[in-house]
Order: structure tokens, then C-alpha cells, then sequence
């Protein structure tokens, strides 16, 4: 090993005694910074309720065609699949406080936007506006959060930021049922108008004030949110050393965490989970919830409850553990998603005509109410599993295992990767129905599931209760 290289694994950070602080103001740091996670889930939950308005409405008011409701739903992965690119180089250039602040600009004006159309158009340019804050603070929300919080609540803080994605988005599925789309957008202002209040109190991360040689800054940092900055040492760090290169690709303190934060971000989007919400509201007709927004805020409620269960469990069950288990559930669920499409194949729910964001008419065919409830059974069992594992733990996994020279690229790289499978998965499920079945389509993705599974427990290190300079040793082989 390089000096270089142990330089990069000595601990930024090290607590006198090895005792932990217990400062309680790092959870309302992590807090502030997961009101942009929050944010992010609203408008991601936003084009729900909103398109049934849209499709409706009225001159002068702007009207979706089924065209346009596919694009205002998946238009804001395409902007947030460009966030994630301005993300990753804003979070090492103007730091992670910084970042979150300058997220709400798009944010706000976004959802202003959209408040203010007149025409389509502006309709998708909002969208487009706040899929390119989705990007960024998905990228640099979690960065922060592991960057201030210590070993022993590391798991529990970075879960935070998907249980707020998941708020977020059964808080637009609830208001929705008494606003319209225009009030639902001006609501949509008002998370991140708090992030930016809030987050104007808070300090940078200690880890990223160090890497710039702020000392004093750091010390203040780490008294604010640990209540002590006594014994905590402040190790060199290489002005030179800071950036990445492609040269440190041949590096595997580099290149092994590239590979399991991208492929952690793949298989997250090719275990199924867009076909699975895509057709929740079907599902729940055919067994007999006519209510479609009820069968909505019952699939938002789902994904709250075991994402906070995941959150509670995390730095206990481990990484590994939770994500392996996750997995395995998806796996059963998506395939007995797959067989009951089978045993239905032959009547009316047939989707080689499905349009994507519309709602789908599966008409009562020859299964029992059995079957029926075999579908909502699967269907709740795997967003279950999803929220366990594999919805919080790639972006927990995605800000722990970076060194900090690199981090920015890196996490750039890794949401550019998940946000950019999120729209091919949107935009094409409905061609890969035409062609393999929905039976099949499900089957596919309870094979990725099993592919995840099987990755996991060959690539993927746990990391509970390490620092995060102890993560970069292990792939360094230390």
C-alpha cells in the first residue's frame, strides 16, 4: 500500500477513548437534510394525482393527453438523471451545505412552474425543473447525513433519507385527495422552502471541512453536532490527493466500490418495482377496492411502515443481512406476481395494449376473488421487501463506501446510473409486456431478483458499525 493510500484510510475523525458522542443535534442536522429527500418524493408522487386533474381539464386551463401524461410522469427521471451529474461535481465544489441549498432553487421554481402554466409545455418544464433537484439531493442528501453521523446511528440516519422519499410521497397521494393540481403544486413549495430555512443553520460536514484544511470550521462543526470537538485528531491530508482520476480506477479501494455502487443502483430498478406500482391501482379494482386513491395511500402507508422498520433495524441487522432477505422476498413475490398473470392470461387483463401512466380496466374474468388476492397479497409482500432493503440500503450503501477524494464523481456516477434505468424501465415496460407477457415481464424481474440476491452475498461488505475510513481499508485489502 501507498502512503497515499494509507493516508486516504487513516480515520478523519476519531473519538477520544473510542467512545461515541451523543449529541442529539446530529439528528436534527440529518433532519434538515432530509427534507430534501422529502421534497424529492413529493414530487415524485406528485404526477398521481395530479395527471387524473390534467387529463380532465378544461381550456384555458392545460390538458394531457395520454402522450403527455406519459411524459409528465417520467420526465422528471430524465432531470433528475441530469441532477445526479450536477450533483456529483457541486457536492465536492461548493460542499454538501452548500449543495442542499442550492437544490431548493429548482425546487421551488419548479413546482412555481407548474403552478403558474398556461400550456403543456411549461407543465413539463416545471417537472423537468424538479427532476433536476430530485437528482441532486438524492445524491447529496446521503452524503451529508453519513458524512456527520458517527458508526452506532450511521445506518439508522442514512435510512432517514428513503423513509422521507416515501413521506413524501404518500403526503402527494393524501393531499391529493382534496387538491387539485394547481394547490398541490404551490403544497410542493413548501418542504424545501423549509429545508433552505433550516439547513441555514446547520454546518458544513467536519469531513469535508477537514479535506480543505478548515480546521477551525471543523472544530465548530463537531462541537455543534457532538457535542465535543476534545481528542478528535486531524490526521494530514494531501492537497494533491483530493479529486478523482482515471488512473485511480485501477485501484481497488476505487474500482470495487464503483462496481457495487452501480450495480446496486441497477438491480434496485430491475427488481420490478415500477411495474409492481404500475399496476397497484389495477390490482386493487379487480379485488374489489374501487377506490383507486385509497388503494394508492394503502400501497404509500406499506412502504412508510417497513421503510421506518428498516431504519430501526439497520444498524443492528446489518447491510447484508437485510438486503439479502429483501431479495429473497421480492424473488417469491414477483413470482407469484408472474403466476397469477398466467392464470389470468387469457382474459380481458391481457396488456399488449397498455398505456404507461393510464389507468389499466381489468374487467372480472373466470379467476376467483382468490386470485385476486393473490395479486394484492404479492403485490403488498413485495413493496414490503422493497422497503426493507433494496428501496433504503443503495443509498445508504452509495455514501458509505466512497473514499472522500472521489465521492462526488462517484455518487454522481451512481445516481446518473439509477435515475437513467428508472426512466428506461418506465418508459419501455409496456413493450416488454407486448412482447414476453406481463407473466413474463414479472418472471424477469424475479430473476434479476435472484441475480441480487446472489451479488449481494458475494460482493457487497457490511458496513454497521464501521467508520467510514474503515470501509475504504477493507477494499484497500487492509
Amino acid at each position: 500500500m501507498t502512503p497515499e493510500d494509507q493516508e486516504e484510510t487513516q480515520p478523519l475523525l476519531r473519538p477520544p477513548g473510542g467512545s461515541a458522542p451523543r449529541s442529539r443535534r446530529v439528528f436534527l442536522a440529518a433532519f434538515a437534510a432530509a427534507l430534501g429527500p422529502l421534497s424529492f418524493g413529493f414530487a415524485l408522487g406528485y404526477s398521481s394525482p395530479a395527471i387524473p386533474s390534467l387529463r380532465r381539464a378544461a381550456p384555458p386551463a392545460p390538458r394531457l393527453d395520454a402522450a403527455a401524461a406519459s411524459w409528465f410522469g417520467a420526465i422528471v427521471t430524465l432531470g433528475a438523471a441530469a441532477g445526479g451529474v450536477l450533483g456529483g461535481w457541486l457536492v465536492d465544489l461548493a460542499g454538501r451545505k452548500l449543495s442542499l441549498l442550492l437544490c431548493t432553487v429548482p425546487f421551488v421554481t419548479g413546482f412555481a412552474v407548474i403552478t403558474a402554466a398556461q400550456n403543456v409545455w411549461m407543465l413539463l418544464g416545471g417537472r423537468l425543473l424538479t427532476g433536476l433537484a430530485c437528482g441532486i439531493a438524492s445524491l447529496v442528501a446521503p452524503v451529508y447525513i453519513s458524512e456527520i453521523a458517527y458508526p452506532e446511528v450511521r445506518g439508522l440516519l442514512g435510512s432517514c433519507v428513503q423513509l422521507m422519499v416515501v413521506i413524501g410521497i404518500l403526503l402527494a397521494y393524501l393531499a391529493g385527495w382534496v387538491l387539485e393540481w394547481r394547490w398541490l403544486a404551490v403544497l410542493g413549495c413548501v418542504p424545501p422552502s423549509f429545508m433552505l430555512l433550516l439547513m441555514c443553520c446547520m454546518p458544513e460536514t467536519p469531513r469535508f471541512l477537514l479535506t480543505k484544511h478548515k480546521h477551525q470550521e471543523a472544530m465548530a462543526a463537531m462541537q455543534f453536532l457532538w457535542g465535543s470537538e476534545q481528542g478528535w485528531e486531524e490526521p494530514p491530508v494531501r492537497a494533491e490527493h483530493q479529486g478523482f482520476r482515471l488512473v485511480q480506477l485501477q485501484r481497488p479501494g476505487i474500482y470495487k466500490p464503483f462496481i457495487i455502487g452501480i450495480s446496486l443502483m441497477a438491480f434496485q430498478q430491475l427488481s420490478g418495482i415500477n411495474a409492481v406500482m404500475f399496476y397497484a391501482e389495477s390490482i386493487f379494482q379487480e379485488a374489489k377496492f374501487k377506490d383507486s386513491s385509497l388503494a394508492s395511500v394503502v400501497v404509500g402507508v406499506i412502504q412508510v411502515l417497513f421503510t421506518a422498520i428498516a431504519a430501526l433495524v439497520m444498524d443492528r441487522a446489518g447491510r447484508r443481512l437485510l438486503l439479502a432477505l429483501s431479495g429473497v422476498v421480492m424473488v417469491f413475490s414477483t413470482s407469484a406476481f408472474g403466476a397469477y398473470f398466467k392464470l389470468t392470461q387469457d382474459g380481458p387483463s391481457n396488456s399488449s395494449h397498455v398505456e404507461l401512466w393510464t389507468p389499466i380496466s381489468m374487467e372480472p374474468t373466470d379467476a376467483s376473488m382468490g386470485l385476486a388476492w393473490l395479486a394484492v397479497g404479492s403485490m403488498c409482500l413485495f413493496i414490503a421487501g422493497f422497503a426493507v432493503g433494496w428501496g433504503p440500503i443503495p443509498w445508504l450503501l452509495m455514501s458509505e463506501i466512497f473514499p472522500l477524494h472521489v465521492k462526488g464523481v462517484a455518487t454522481g456516477v451512481c445516481v446518473l446510473t439509477n435515475w437513467l434505468m428508472a426512466f428506461l424501465v418506465t418508459k419501455e415496460f409496456s413493450s416488454l409486456m407486448e412482447v414476453l407477457r406481463p407473466y413474463g415481464a414479472f418472471w424477469l424481474a424475479s430473476a434479476f431478483c435472484i441475480f441480487s440476491v446472489l451479488f449481494t452475498l458475494a460482493c457487497v461488505p457490511e458496513t454497521k458499525g464501521k467508520t467510514l475510513e474503515q470501509i475504504t481499508a477493507h477494499f484497500e485489502g487492509r
